[in-house]
């Protein structure tokens, strides 16, 4: 695995290994669910080996294989990549654990995940021209904003996405199907997620 990269995709110092943070995140969420590593699989509709080579810390883990885990496990995504707390937290830009998408030229890194009581994480979003990152809809009551930092992208629903250039902010119910696609080389923004 790589190290970090900046916005423009530059490597910059080691991040943190998405894996052992995705393995122990897995293993943790899976003994407090109750649920089998068969089952855990099954509802994922991920194959169970790669469910067991994820919890070994092995693998390269997708931002698709997270969020459908994610979700069979009953738990934000940010549950499965979030280092341990500290009282302050400084990610610098390129910092942080980096999940690359399957097969976009996407990739989230978690920039803060939200405390027990509230429903809330934010995201970098490192995004270039080709296949757009589609998503499948999330929880009931998710609302996604994002901010464009760099670039430009078609960003929200699948059926009415909206074209942003640098500055642009754009809220959109995160509940639906919906697509970053990136329009321009160094593309990249802030996405907040929160459920309702």
């Amino acid at each position: 695995m790589s190290g970090p990269t900046s916005p423009n995709g530059a490597d910059r110092e080691a991040a943190p290994d998405v894996r052992a943070l995705v393995a122990a995140g897995l293993r943790a969420a899976r003994t407090r669910s109750g649920l089998s590593l068969s089952e855990v699989a099954r509802r994922a509709g991920v194959a169970k080996s790669t469910l067991s080579a994820l919890e070994a810390g092995q693998g390269n883990p997708g931002v698709e294989t997270l969020w459908a885990l994610s979700d069979a496990l009953g738990v934000r995504f940010s549950e499965l990549v979030d280092p341990p707390p500290s009282p302050v937290r400084l990610l610098r830009a390129g910092e942080g654990p980096r999940v690359p998408a399957g097969e976009a030229t996407y990739a989230a890194t978690l920039l803060a995940a939200c405390p027990p009581t509230a429903r809330r994480d934010a995201y970098r979003i490192t995004a270039e021209p080709g296949v757009p990152r589609r998503s499948t809809p999330h929880a009931r009551g998710t609302q996604e904003h994002v901010v464009l930092a760099a670039g430009r992208a078609l960003v929200g629903p699948t059926d009415e996405p909206v074209e942003l250039a640098p500055g642009d902010y754009l809220a959109y119910p995160g509940d639906v199907a919906h697509v970053f696609e990136a329009l321009e080389p160094g593309t990249w923004a802030v996405l907040l997620s929160e459920l309702g």
